[in-house]
């Protein structure tokens, strides 16, 4: 990953280079999962879901023009959300370590930058520096765990359709967003 820094007159440009998701690069945020035979039993090379505190919502999404750059990223407490093209397209997404706190571990000594998200729960904001953007390609998607700070799908494309899993209220009720250019006074650009 190379980041870099330039000046831009609202915000200063870090650009990152993607990298390829694979089990290995992408497993401090999820899973990648690529198909399997069939009949092949249940195991750690399927997606290991957390769908169990609300109902399921598995549907295609639509996208228009989401270039290679972001300037906020989300996270989802409940869920352990599921991204892929229809079709296998390249797209890439922008990700962060989780960083939800348990309120039992907040500690007012350490000097950690604790915020209360809208749903109630702490956690703290990302750092620039955490920041980093996998390329996706081919048939497979991605299951981030629970609290994965992530930015997209984005694509080179006019538009592209996605699959999604997550819950049926989780872009109302569970839906944390952090401002990179207002926060930071950062845009990320996707070098590719």
């Amino acid at each position: 990953m190379e980041k870099s820094g330039e000046s831009t007159a609202a915000a200063a440009a870090v650009r990152l280079k993607p990298i390829e998701a694979t089990a290995e690069t992408f497993g401090e945020f999820g899973q990648v999962i690529e198909a399997s035979a069939d009949g092949e039993e249940f195991g750690p090379q399927d997606a290991q879901l957390d769908l169990s505190r609300g109902i399921p919502r598995f549907y295609i999404m639509h996208l228009n023009n989401r270039p290679l750059k972001f300037s906020s990223i989300t996270y989802h407490a409940s869920v352990t959300q599921c991204l892929g093209s229809v079709g296998g397209n390249v797209w890439y997404l922008g990700v962060s370590k989780p960083s939800i706190v348990d309120s039992s571990e907040i500690n007012a000594d350490e000097g950690l930058n604790v915020v209360k998200s809208h749903s109630g729960h702490f956690y703290v904001p990302p750092a620039v520096n955490d920041v980093c953007v996998f390329r996706v390609s081919g048939p497979k998607f991605l299951k981030l765990n629970r609290g994965t700070w992530h930015a997209g799908p984005l694509f080179n494309a006019a538009s592209m359709d996605f699959y999604n899993l997550e819950l049926s209220n989780t872009n109302v009720a569970d839906h944390t967003l952090h401002d990179f250019k207002k926060k930071d006074g950062v845009v990320f650009l996707i070098d590719e």
